[in-house]
């Protein structure tokens, strides 16, 4: 596999848009479930996990950025942090599982929602449009016809909520004609997609720790 260093090269940019609750997320769930809907996660001011066992991409880039995150419910406080951008024009996904830990101070509990989907391998999850903004991840990767740079400001914008990220102008990025990631464990910020399939969804809630992806 040859690999070329090139400066300049133009990456997409990214946009969030927060879902402030769990029955929120529950909901879009639903839709995704159905394929009716773009999807976007975000948990206020919490990271959350994801694990995969096999996650194919075409279209892959990568690169550095820096979100917004609301820290309140009401989106009158928030923080900037920054964050590993990969996104993919296609991807399949077996195996996946999200989940969000979620504190109740009204009623002093800790609440875990668990998303699963595409555990047969002949229905997997399907996205277009994948954006993934990663805190951490460990996988093992293979990439096709690889192409590492240097990211630039790009004026062109997501279709919702334009201000709210940013790439870094001048920072490490690459991108490949292909991806291949196994065995995927993350922490993201957020997650948004043109759509987001979930083949074979299976969605619950509860106050056992057990319950996280990992």
């Amino acid at each position: 596999m040859k690999s070329q260093v090139r400066g300049g090269t133009r990456w997409k940019r990214f946009a969030v848009v927060m879902v402030p609750s769990v029955a929120a997320t529950a909901a879009v769930g639903i839709g995704l479930a159905q394929g009716a809907l773009a999807a976007s996660f975000s948990v206020s001011g919490q990271q959350f996990k994801v694990t995969a066992g096999h996650l194919h991409g075409v279209g892959f880039a990568q690169y550095g950025g820096i979100d917004t995150v609301y820290t309140s419910t009401k989106g009158d406080k928030k923080t900037q942090v920054p964050v590993a951008i990969s996104s993919f024009d296609d991807a399949t996904i077996t195996k996946m599982c999200q989940s969000v830990k979620t504190q109740i101070p009204l009623l002093n509990k800790t609440v875990y929602l668990r998303l699963e989907a595409g555990n047969n391998p002949d229905k997997p999850v399907t996205a277009k449009n994948l954006y993934i903004d990663v805190a951490q991840l460990d996988a093992d990767a293979e990439f096709k016809n690889i192409d590492i740079g240097v990211a630039i400001k790009d004026k062109t914008r997501g279709p919702v909520n334009k201000d709210e990220a940013t790439t870094l102008p001048g920072g490490f990025a690459q991108q490949a004609e292909e991806a291949d990631l196994y065995g995927v464990e993350q922490t993201a910020w957020a997650t948004t997609a043109g759509t987001f399939k979930l083949s074979g969804l299976s969605m619950r809630l509860g106050g056992d720790p057990e319950m996280e992806c990992y």
